[in-house]
């Protein structure tokens, strides 16, 4: 039974150092750094073109706009959309 415990501790510290358990990222507040450090198959550059995007054309609607950045489809998004998320706007 210890084994086991030690076992199942070390896998959910595992899954905690991998992001697995983080929360979702706002697409709308979150730096290029963060995004970056967050996204699987997102680069610094990639990471800049979302913000730069996002300043220029307002905030994203939902998780799916990013496929609006050239360079990022479906595959990308699929890779990420547990990652990420839209917060509602502040009123």
């Amino acid at each position: 039974m210890q084994k086991l415990t030690q076992y199942l501790g070390a896998l959910l510290l595992g899954c905690v150092l991998n992001g697995a358990v983080a929360d979702p990222i706002d697409i709308n507040s979150a730096d290029a750094q963060v995004l970056a450090d967050t996204m699987t198959g997102v680069g610094p550059a990639k990471a800049e073109a979302i913000v730069a995007y996002r300043k220029e054309n307002g905030p994203f609607k939902s998780v799916d706009d990013l496929a609006l950045i050239k360079g990022i489809g479906e595959a990308t998004l699929d890779k990420n959309r547990e990652k990420l998320t839209v917060a509602a706007p502040a009123k």
